[in-house]
């Protein structure tokens, strides 16, 4: 049964074009191809990753933090209280009226009293500045290092002057030492970002970077077993050249760097626009699209491809309809936030009771009762 499902997975007639098979692509006289089983290896080095990451949060990201003056809140606990914790835990974090009237007379405590525990109990369980600061910091470093690598990968290829290269002599094209460390980083990192998701800082769009993730980690994997490599670099490449920018705006944002934040902001938004909306479903798509019928008839892998390919567009255009509605809010002089963050992690109502802590961290470190949170 097994053997037959993976005879099936493997099919010819899937992911190649007619008339080829994956003999063709055997390494023969020196030229070397693209082997699915080449990335088994994304895997360890994706705990690799996660291993780097946490010594890169607390040996550089923190001091980091120190020196840019990110400045903690301290929040008040809520004071224990099982009716009211059996509830946050098991039924509602926001409960509604009626909700905090029952709970009021099962606790013994007035309604205004049980209000302010929830939203204490809620700002609890926010991330911390430093927190999101770290996270920030290991994904700008990590995209502006992928982005200068990518680039020296691909500038020096024909296809990335003329995209009718990419298809030149499909699929038999030789697999380059630097486009295999490209991929297996790169495929790497964004297995790390997929097994940390559940612990990372969460945002309103969490659904949607599952999406991403899988849907990248995908169209990864399959450009690499299909040799569709040449596409796929230039793909990576254009993804990781806005990145870095939404992770350094972040990174000043929590610093209170605001002015920087929001200059460094409209950069991205730019840079995300063009090539997000523009050359991606007008360059690279077209290509990936209308230039392989010209040398073959469409195959169940020229779907796929093209298919995942949607996936990742459709959610370009929602982050984009987020990144709109920012920039909109800054150039009309209102405040500039975080569209995917929840309205409970920011901390400027006046209901909510926190001191903002004088100075920068102590030591790095900062001084909190608890807490936990992502951007992208």
């Amino acid at each position: 049964m097994f053997q037959t499902l993976y005879n099936y997975f493997w099919w010819d007639r899937l992911w190649l074009p007619v008339n080829l098979t994956w003999s063709d692509l055997e390494d023969q006289d020196g030229r070397v191809y693209a082997k699915a089983s080449d990335l088994y290896i994304t895997i360890p080095l994706a705990f690799l990753f996660l291993v780097v990451r946490h010594l890169f949060e607390i040996y550089v990201a923190t001091p980091l933090a120190g020196l840019l003056n990110v400045k903690e809140k301290i929040r008040l606990k809520a004071t224990p209280n099982p009716v009211l914790e059996k509830f946050y835990a098991s039924s509602s974090k926001h409960p509604k009226q009626s909700d905090i009237e029952m709970l009021s007379k099962k606790s013994g405590c007035m309604v205004r009293q049980v209000e302010r525990w929830f939203r204490r109990r809620r700002n609890q369980d926010r991330p911390s500045l430093l927190k999101k600061f770290r996270e920030a910091s290991w994904r700008f470093t990590f995209y502006l290092i992928a982005f200068i690598a990518g680039m020296a990968v691909i500038v020096d290829k024909p296809w990335f002057y003329d995209l009718k290269e990419v298809w030149k002599g499909y699929p038999i094209q030789t697999t380059l030492p630097s486009q295999y460390w490209y991929y297996m980083i790169e495929l790497s990192f964004y297995w790390s970002l997929l097994f940390s998701i559940a612990s990372d800082v969460k945002r309103k769009d969490f659904k949607e970077q599952i999406i991403h993730h899988v849907a990248t980690i995908i169209l990864i994997s399959f450009s690499w077993f299909a040799n569709y490599i040449r596409a796929g670099t230039l793909i990576m490449a254009l993804h990781d050249s806005a990145d870095y920018l939404l992770e350094s705006a972040k990174m000043f944002n929590y610093a209170g760097w605001k002015n920087t934040c929001n200059n460094i902001f409209i950069v991205f938004a730019a840079i995300f626009i063009v090539t997000r909306l523009i050359i991606l479903p007008f360059w690279i798509m077209h290509c990936t699209v209308v230039y392989p019928l010209d040398l073959y008839p469409p195959f169940f892998g020229y779907y796929f491809f093209n298919f995942m390919m949607v996936v990742l567009q459709s959610l370009h255009i929602f982050w984009a309809y987020l990144i709109i509605r920012m920039a909109h809010k800054f150039i009309t002089g209102k405040v500039v936030e975080d569209e995917r963050s929840d309205p409970e992690e920011t901390d400027n109502t006046e209901e909510e009771e926190e001191v903002t802590k004088n100075g920068p961290l102590s030591n790095g470190h900062p001084v909190l009762n608890n807490n936990h949170r992502k951007t992208d």
